[in-house]
């Protein structure tokens, strides 16, 4: 395509999966410069069309092959000019996709920024700003790429590569500009966050980075995503505890509870270990709300070993949940060396049962908090009401906390109190408290 100089070309961007991906495209659109490209939003005619596509599980890889697919199908119509994508399905998949689809003009990696932008024209500088493409109230802060573990079921060590920390000084730079641009609560992520700072400082940083986080004008909230239970950091603990910024509320992903599955997905850890870890966060973070991601029909789950999952979802009673079914990942450990044994058909009852379950238990939690006041954060304004969370709700993932306000001067990025005064499975009612004058 011949750039026209007399306009701006059109960009738009597609982005699929998890929230590391949302960086990686913020990071990427912040380099263009806007003399030169016009970011577009929405439907409309784009010179060029950008997907950054997930290959984790089978339905995100379906989801990005359709995607794909469509652009495709816009290209064909004239209503977009040239498609690349990458992300971590083309990088997993890169030579099949290309044979299978050549109408896509460009193919990248999961860590092919500057090879993006050099193919747009633009000289890549350092990736330390970030062009929002969600809500202002909140953004997600990765911290470091890559994995060192080898969880036998997981794919991301082959797609993103070794653990690499970003430095403390240019996180905080990266946070600071977010803070300036209006987000008051940051997202720690990364493949392990209690694993940050190992490879470069030879030492677990994370509770370190949280306070010099903390220092920064602007921030009011700290969230941690993506812990891993093996060898947890305590310091991290502690600076949840004591300092107000960080939320209690923590994601950790444990997988499975049954000493035999945990074996078999190499998570280093057996149930004794874990039971014992969520006790004393809960008696050290008073409070303290948990994140956590189950995976059921895992070869080696029989019943009794499902059972056991469900014995323990009950009695830990998770404040949140999420589930998925085992999936077959070429390139594995389990795809080389277990025969994928759970019938779909036997996965997807396991998963109804242990999300009915959760949905329960959420249920109960909701309604043990109607009637409490809390600080919450707008992060939208919609008809009439105000779209809020507390430290113990986080986007995208869970329940939101809906409070009517008809006034319009509430306004996102705002903190307000509220009154909690209904519970729904997931999402809550609350009434703005009147502050005396």
């Amino acid at each position: 395509m011949k750039e026209n100089q007399d306009r701006r070309l059109k960009l738009r961007t597609v982005t699929l999966g998890c929230s590391k991906n949302t960086v990686d495209t913020e990071h990427l659109l912040a380099q263009l410069p806007p003399d030169r490209f016009e970011i577009a939003v929405g439907g409309g005619r784009a010179d060029y069309l950008l997907l950054n596509t997930c290959g984790f599980i089978g339905d995100a890889k379906e989801e990005s092959v359709q995607a794909i697919l469509e652009a495709v199908e816009l290209k064909k119509r004239g209503d977009v000019g040239k498609v690349a994508v990458f992300g971590c399905l083309s990088q997993r998949y890169s030579s099949e996709l290309q044979r299978e689809i050549p109408e896509v003009d460009a193919w990248f990696g999961a860590r092919g920024l500057t090879d993006i932008l050099a193919w747009l024209g633009v000289r890549a500088g350092p990736l330390l700003s970030r062009y929002p493409t969600g809500r202002s109230s909140y953004a997600y802060l990765k911290v470091s790429e890559g994995c060192d573990r080898r969880c036998s079921y997981c794919a991301i060590p082959f797609i993103r590569g070794a653990h690499r920390s970003v430095p403390v000084e240019d996180i905080v730079a990266e946070a600071s500009s977010l803070a300036g641009a209006g987000a008051r609560e940051l997202i720690l992520i990364a493949q392990d966050t209690t694993y940050y700072g190992l490879d470069i400082y030879r030492r677990r940083m994370l509770a370190p980075l949280l306070r010099e986080l903390s220092a920064i004008d602007g921030v009011e909230r700290l969230r941690i995503h993506y812990s891993y239970p093996d060898d947890f950091p305590e310091d991290v603990l502690t600076e949840m505890a004591e300092n107000p910024k960080v939320c209690r509320y923590l994601d950790i992903p444990l997988q499975h509870i049954s000493d035999k599955v945990l074996s078999m997905m190499h998570r280093n850890v057996d149930g004794a270990w874990t039971r014992a870890l969520i006790e004393r966060m809960r008696r050290d973070i008073p409070g303290v709300v948990l994140r956590t991601t189950m995976i059921v029909g895992h070869p080696g789950e029989g019943e009794a070993e499902f059972e056991e999952l469900l014995d323990f979802v009950g009695e830990a009673r998770f404040e949140r949940l999420g589930a998925f079914m085992y999936s077959e990942e070429e390139g594995t450990y389990g795809a080389k060396h277990y025969r994928d044994e759970v019938p779909p058909e036997v996965k997807q009852e396991r998963l109804d049962r242990l999300m009915e379950l959760q949905r329960g238990i959420s249920l109960d939690y909701n309604a043990s908090r109607v009637g409490s006041s809390v600080k919450v954060l707008v992060d939208d304004v919609a008809d009439g009401s105000l779209i809020c969370r507390s430290e113990f709700e986080s986007p995208e993932v869970d329940g939101e906390i809906i409070v009517r306000d008809s006034t319009g001067l509430v306004r996102p990025g705002e903190f307000i109190d509220v009154r909690i005064t209904e519970a729904g499975d997931y999402d809550l009612v609350g009434e703005k408290i009147k502050v005396e004058p």
